[in-house]
């Protein structure tokens, strides 16, 4: 992105993993930017102000690159944020292994919902909505660890916003599933897998 504020727009309908983020930008700095969102990706500063690194760590960001950036940095700073964001996967993953239900955090409560009551569940930016036969909850959580932690015998990601329960697929029409009277998109690159379920 240009600016920050091209980039808002784009961070509400996309989850991102990592930002690289200078700190003097057009329209806002790095840090006002940062403040503007809610839920924070992996962030490594890439600037040439030394300055600013205290007020980074402060922000809890992954790291701070120092212009020039050598590649062997670089490479240093990827490698960190992609450990931070298998050991939170794991972490999800580990919590809810073995177990015939989920464990999730929401509206001040804590929530177990068995495997067979979900009917599927939707990804909105750092939010995932759980669908089951008597409603929905929505926690703070990403699709990627939730992805993680469902088991693939159950569960199947069918695009990139949707999880579906294979069990409570009821048919297949156009490039949708039908599961209790709702219609989920299937992705393209999802599609050959999706089929697999009516075999």
């Amino acid at each position: 992105c240009k600016n920050p504020l091209e980039a808002i727009p784009f961070l509400e309908e996309d989850a991102i993993d990592l930002i690289f983020l200078d700190i003097q930008m057009p329209e806002l700095t790095g840090i006002e930017f940062l403040k503007t969102l809610q839920q924070l990706p992996q962030i490594i500063f890439t600037t040439a102000y030394a300055d600013y690194a205290i007020t980074g760590y402060d922000l809890n960001v992954t790291d701070y690159l120092l212009k020039p950036i050598s590649f062997e940095r670089f490479v240093q700073a990827v490698n960190k944020a992609v450990s931070n964001m298998q050991l939170k996967r794991n972490r999800f993953a580990e919590d809810n292994a073995g177990k015939e239900f989920i464990t999730i955090k929401a509206d001040h409560k804590i929530y177990r919902i068995n495997w067979q009551d979900i009917l599927y569940v939707e990804g909105l930016r750092e939010y995932v909505t759980f669908f089951t036969a008597t409603g929905k909850i929505i926690t703070l959580e990403s699709l990627k660890n939730l992805e993680a932690a469902l088991p693939e015998n159950k569960f199947m990601r069918v695009h990139k916003s949707y999880i579906v329960n294979k069990e409570k697929v009821k048919a297949l029409f156009g490039n949708q599933l039908e599961i209790e009277g709702k219609y989920i998109p299937i992705g393209k690159s999802y599609k050959e897998e999706v089929m697999k379920i009516f075999e």
